[in-house]
């Protein structure tokens, strides 16, 4: 069985991530897999980026921006089914279709020719434009009137309406299964556009190998910790996201009692925050955008406690990657958050927003020494039972063959 990903990177962002991990188990079961791909970041020949008639798509984007229409000039999707890579693909998985690489208007074209799973990395599938829609509830009855134009990815004019029921007639006329990595986004495409079609529930899997509990100590001599330390570790590509809360951080984290921030360091991956610098009373240490997953699992196994003030998120691949080190999580309740931090099992589940909650579960955590030990011990437990590469390959695999066998 030959399977071909389609997706916005190999490499940059957690949808990235995610599709190539998918694509490396699925090799390691004996499957044909390749990927075609927005951005190329990788020498793996496995990988191509979509082939794109820059110029041409420049001249019509700001036509079609102009408008409020996201992507659609990406004309050179059509070219698609040229490819060798599509040619001998049996399936079709879509992945992220939204970042400046792809037309959606090509997906009924598409999955006439190869049946098509299609795993969502976020809402915009069933949106006017968002990846996220917060507290709006608009997506479900036709969007217009946007109350947030500018969040990602954003558009010069509103025309979420029509750019909804543009999506709407696509998929009427489109063959498709959908994949919902978390509880929570299944039930919202239950409610929406994809609901006339089948919703599956995996979730992305993490190497248990290349993440796995580290020697405490060594990881903080490795990092230049001291080891008498209680580390807090946040992880967001850039540290200034509205989305990933860095400011709700700074004010949870103003909130310890002084004696705690002096006993405490924050430790960060991503793209340095001089908000973070600027207003954190504590000490902080910076390791920069770290890619190498040796590194990030020493920075886990370092760590006492993972800390995720998201304002919304599907399944984080950071809170996968903390679970599987033996890292005890403070998230918000939001998203498909709760599939992986489960109060008082794995870590501690603030209301969303809510920065003193936060605060509290922060200092829960680091207080409770048996309740901390027994949530690492939990969250390598059910990282092995729940979240491996390779059952989320099995289930993959299992749901292609059935994808050939009733197309």
């Amino acid at each position: 069985m030959n399977i071909l990903h389609i997706n916005q990177s190999d490499f940059l962002g957690g949808a990235a991530i995610a599709g190539y991990r998918l694509h490396s188990a699925l090799l390691n079961r004996g499957l044909d897999s390749n990927l075609l791909v927005g951005h190329k970041k990788t020498d793996d020949l496995r990988v191509a980026q979509v082939p794109r008639q820059a110029w041409l798509e420049t001249q019509l984007q700001r036509l079609t921006s102009r408008a409020g229409f996201n992507y659609v000039n990406h004309i050179s999707s059509f070219d698609i089914p040229k490819h060798p890579f599509f040619e001998a693909a049996d399936v079709l998985n879509f992945h992220n279709l939204h970042n400046s690489y792809f037309s959606y208007l090509v997906i009924p074209h598409l999955t006439a020719k190869k049946p098509t799973v299609f795993t969502l990395h976020d809402m915009w599938s069933f949106t006017g434009h968002c990846a996220y829609s917060y507290d709006c509830s608009r997506w479900q009855t036709g969007c217009g009137r946007c109350p947030f134009p500018k969040t990602y990815p954003s558009i010069r004019r509103d025309s979420t309406h029509w750019v909804w029921k543009l999506k709407d007639w696509v998929y009427s006329c489109s063959r498709l299964v959908i994949v919902a990595p978390s509880r929570w986004l299944a039930e919202q495409a239950k409610t929406s556009m994809l609901g006339r079609f089948q919703i599956h529930h995996i979730p992305n899997g993490i190497d248990p190998v290349a993440y796995q509990p580290l020697d405490r100590e060594l990881c903080r001599t490795v990092l230049g910790i001291p080891t008498e330390k209680k580390v807090l570790l946040f992880s967001a590509i850039n540290l200034t996201d509205a989305r990933k809360g860095g400011d709700l951080l700074v004010k949870a984290l103003s909130q310890l009692p002084n004696s705690l921030k002096q006993d405490c360091l924050l430790l960060t991956l991503g793209n340095p925050s001089q908000q973070l610098v600027n207003f954190l009373d504590m000490p902080l240490m910076n390791l920069g955008y770290v890619s190498n997953d040796r590194l990030k699992a020493i920075a886990y196994s370092a760590a006492d406690l993972f800390i995720f003030p998201t304002r919304a998120d599907n399944l984080p691949l950071v809170l996968q990657e903390s679970l599987a080190c033996g890292t005890p999580m403070v998230s918000f309740d939001i998203g498909g958050v709760c599939d992986l931090v489960r109060p008082d099992v794995t870590g501690y589940l603030a209301t969303p927003g809510d920065t003193n909650d936060f605060c509290s579960g922060i200092i829960k955590l680091l207080d409770d020494k048996t309740l901390h030990q027994r949530m690492k011990e939990n969250c390598r437990r059910i990282a092995l039972d729940e979240f491996t590469l390779d059952l989320q390959a099995q289930r993959y695999e299992e749901l292609y063959k059935s994808t050939l066998q009733y197309a």
